[in-house]
């Protein structure tokens, strides 16, 4: 299996053994010049070949991948064609976008849709996360103003977070069944800049890793940039196999494992107790760090929100677990403010990572989080009031407009894993976006490259009418034109 590493365009070049290794099996199995120009686009797509990085030789390719010369100079024919590569003669072949395009992972986040072919506005279902609660937002930030005088008299330097911040989130812990002290707590720009932290402290290049398959894109994206090797624990419509995920710990040994146990993305499956234990006991056999996201723990729609899983372990929780949480889903992804629940003595670990890094976090931002994070159990239930409803409007507009498509209603997140019933999810999402519908391919949430392309990933985040627009949106890309090609073979490529 291929690292998953990215190549930065400051590696200038990738070698031809590197970039075989990236390629999907069936790909280097049977390689066809449609096929490799796809795989290769696709890589460039995801963000895992960089732009402006030279690409080998047609020669050297074709060696490392047991193809004819033919096959890959047609295979760059193609990307020259569409634009995602550029030559020049005697300076090769380097990684390029077409206009209008960006690579997924940070530029998925830049902009939302613009606009459809027919000039109506875009929308944006890439990012399962809802605006601001305007009252709320602007309450807290009065209240921060009163306290930003006196904490600018300060250097504002607080490697660790506002120690009042500190408190409050180890005593929002406790309260939830896990004992904690705020020097267990680390505050960070946000749950992703948290997870980033905790696989630079445990891991190294080439380390072993695990992570559920589908997963969150951006943990993905972290575990690439670091050069580690990831393996998959699957997860479907009906949850975990515990049997073969303690079998795939127990084989591989990975130095980390990354679970969503609460309202997981992108499935929105929650893990039963009795499967909680048995992944703590696995990863405590096998040495490994489990780290548990909690970003969407509290999203919990349909049943009562879940005890941390690290409170299942002996009093005080599981030493060889690491929690992380936001503010990002609860409140506002505006907002960066995480946190890392661990040891008091990883915790100062982490924080020299850090140091390193940014030195400190936004003290303003933190002023906010307080009274949000203080009012929390007193606002959610509104905010999970306008979840539900919004999430009856997507399904009965799927039902309305896209009645082939299947789907599990999940007890609690932010998203809809939706079954496409055939291989066309980057074909339709390409379509989708002309039409002014930004969203998430399946296969973008899979550990393998080419995998999940039968799913799209729906947030019920927006309004009624905005969601019913973009289902109807999707129908139509669906079903006018051409039919669209799978993309088992042909993952981006439109004839």
């Amino acid at each position: 299996m291929a690292i998953g590493r990215v190549v930065q365009a400051a590696d200038r070049t990738i070698g031809s053994r590197q970039l075989a290794a990236l390629l999907p099996a069936e790909v280097r199995a049977r390689p066809g010049y449609r096929s490799l120009a796809d795989a290769l686009r696709t890589l460039i797509l995801d963000g895992r070949i960089a732009l402006h990085v030279r690409l080998p030789a047609e020669r050297e390719l074709a060696e490392a991948v047991g193809a004819s010369r033919a096959t890959v100079t047609g295979a760059y024919d193609l990307l020259r064609e569409s634009g995602y590569v550029r030559s020049r003669r005697g300076s090769g072949t380097w990684t390029e976008l077409p206009d209008g395009h960006r690579p997924v992972g940070a530029h998925a986040l830049v902009g939302a849709a613009g606009h459809g072919a027919d000039g109506e506005p875009g929308i944006d279902l890439a990012i399962a996360a809802m605006g601001a609660p305007e009252g709320l937002l602007a309450d807290a930030v009065a209240r921060a103003a009163t306290r930003l005088p006196e904490a600018a008299r300060t250097p504002g330097y607080h490697p660790f977070g506002l120690p009042e911040l500190r408190e409050a989130v180890a005593g929002r812990f406790t309260r939830r069944g896990l004992p904690t002290r705020p020097e267990q707590i680390l505050v960070t720009s946000g749950a992703q800049q948290a997870f980033g932290l905790v696989v630079s402290l445990l891991c190294r290049g080439g380390d072993r890793v695990v992570t559920e398959n589908p997963t969150y894109a951006n943990a993905l994206d972290a575990l690439r940039h670091a050069r580690l090797r990831t393996g998959s624990i699957a997860v479907s419509d009906a949850g975990w196999d515990m049997e073969i995920a303690e079998s795939t710990l127990r084989q591989t040994v990975p130095r980390l494992a990354y679970a969503i146990p609460d309202f997981h993305n992108p499935t929105g499956a929650l893990m039963p107790e009795e499967e909680r234990l048995r992944l703590l006991a696995a990863t405590r056999r096998t040495g490994t760090w489990l780290v548990v996201d909690e970003t969407i723990a509290d999203i919990a729609l349909d049943v009562p929100a879940p005890a941390p899983l690290a409170s299942l372990g002996p009093r005080g929780g599981a030493d060889h677990v690491v929690t992380i949480g936001s503010l990002s889903k609860t409140h506002w992804g505006g907002l960066r403010v995480g946190w890392v629940r661990a040891t008091a003595k990883m915790i100062t670990e982490l924080t020299a990572v850090r140091v390193c890094a940014d030195m400190t976090g936004s003290v303003l931002d933190q002023l906010v989080a307080l009274p949000l994070l203080a009012g929390m159990d007193r606002s959610l239930p509104a905010r999970l009031a306008e979840l539900r409803s919004r999430r009856t409007a997507l399904v009965d507009s799927l039902q309305r407009h896209t009645p082939q498509w299947s789907w599990q209603v999940p007890p609690g997140g932010l998203s809809l894993w939706v079954d496409l019933g055939e291989p066309v999810s980057s074909a339709l999402t390409e379509r989708a976006a002309a039409a002014g519908v930004h969203i998430g391919r399946g296969a973008r949430f899979g550990v393998d490259p080419g995998t999940f392309e039968h799913r799209l990933r729906i947030p019920y985040t927006l309004p009624a009418d905005r969601l019913d627009e973009a289902v109807r949106r999707l129908a139509a890309a669906l079903h006018d034109g051409a039919p669209l090609p799978p993309s088992v073979n042909r993952p981006h490529w439109v004839a």
